[in-house]
């Protein structure tokens, strides 16, 4: 199996005038289409996010399309993909994705402490999330 790092991901996602960027992308198809094995890890999927919502502006509805296009392809391992099934779908209802996967990665814990996050907090408890997020005072 081999592991694919943003950067790939990010171009074979993303459409680019660049010449170089282009060369890349195609690439990044050309490895990705082949029917090998890919192993992503949790922390190259936040980056994605944080890449395509941060660095490119997409508006969430394309961030939600790449993220499920990627844990749906067949050839791809994606670490811990229960987790980031679940913080997909909180970004789709309007949580922000990180947040979501660090709940989502806590999921066997008893409960999850935040200091400053009590939006979060109380979305989660509205949600009836477990575990539960307690703000820290």
């Amino acid at each position: 199996m081999i592991g694919l790092d943003t950067n790939v991901l990010a171009r074979y996602y993303v459409a680019s005038p660049d010449e170089g960027t282009q060369q890349q992308s195609a690439l990044a198809r050309e490895l990705i289409e082949s029917g090998k094995r890919f192993f992503v890890c949790k922390s190259v999927v936040l980056e994605l996010e944080w890449v395509l919502r941060g660095y490119y502006k997409s508006p969430v509805a394309d961030v939600l399309t790449v993220l499920r296009h990627l844990l749906s392809m067949p050839n791809i391992e994606i670490e811990d993909s229960i987790a980031m099934v679940a913080a997909t779908d909180a970004l789709a209802d309007g949580f922000d994705f990180a947040d979501a996967l660090h709940h989502a990665s806590c999921r066997l814990c008893r409960q999850m402490l935040t200091f400053d996050d009590k939006k979060f907090a109380r979305r989660a408890a509205l949600k009836g999330w477990k575990p539960s997020v307690l703000v820290v005072r």
